[in-house]
Order: C-alpha cells, then structure tokens, then sequence
C-alpha cells in the first residue's frame, strides 16, 4: 500500500527535531533516510527506527514490535531489526528526535552505513598542492 502524501509530510514533520529527513517508497513501504542513511521504515502508517541488540530493549520496555514481511519467493516471514516507535514519542518531538538521533548512530555503523561511508570518502577528490 502507497503512503498518502499527507503521512508522508506528517513523518518529515515529526522528525523536525531530529533533523532533516526523506521519506521515499520502496517495496510496499518507505524509507526514512537522513542523507543516505536508512534510518527508519514506514509501513501500514507506522513508523519503525533502526535497532541493535542494546537498544532494542527499551522498544521491547514499551512493548514495541518488530517491523517484519513476508518474503513470497520462500514462503517465510522476515523479522528486521527496525522497532515501530512507541505512541507516546509521537507526542514529544524532543523524545522521539532522541530515539531517532540513536537509530542513525546504528544505522551509520551497520555494515551497509560503513560501506556507505567508505564509498563516500573513496570518492572524495583527491587535492594536490599547487606548485610555486
């Protein structure tokens, strides 16, 4: 299902203190990039952040769930490391930035972010000093 264009604004617009974010489609959902750091998915109008092993145990305090899907091409249900954001951080955007601000630490030292990072700096031009 496409996220309406309204959510979408909605979602930028709650991450204001956060930062500044996109919010682009892919695979039936969308998601939330800070540059070009994955950061957080929406789906079904929910959004996730991006979790580790420590993290994750304040979403599972607050009784948050795992953003998964189904993957027809093996039949089986996929589990990510993106927990939906609890309710209550919809209300308090200082909060909610807090949770987003650690989302895109884990993000920028997943494998992809450090590949990323890696890429980004490999295409840094290279500066030689001018002769006198």
């Amino acid at each position: 299902m496409a996220l309406r264009p309204e959510y979408r604004a909605f979602v930028v617009e709650l991450f204001t203190g956060f930062g500044t974010v996109k919010v682009r489609p892919m695979f039936g959902a969308a998601g939330i990039f800070a540059g070009d750091i994955m950061l957080g998915v929406v789906a079904d109008e929910k959004i996730y952040l991006k979790t580790d092993a420590r993290s994750r145990k304040a979403y599972e305090g607050e009784g948050a769930k795992p953003f998964t899907f189904f993957k027809s091409s093996t039949g089986e249900t996929i589990i990510t490391s993106y927990f939906e954001v609890p309710e209550r951080l919809y209300d308090d955007a200082d909060e909610l930035a807090q949770w987003a601000r650690r989302a895109h630490e884990i993000a920028l030292n997943s494998p992809t972010g450090r590949r990323k990072q890696r890429a980004r700096t490999d295409r840094q031009p290279v500066r030689r000093r001018r002769r006198s």
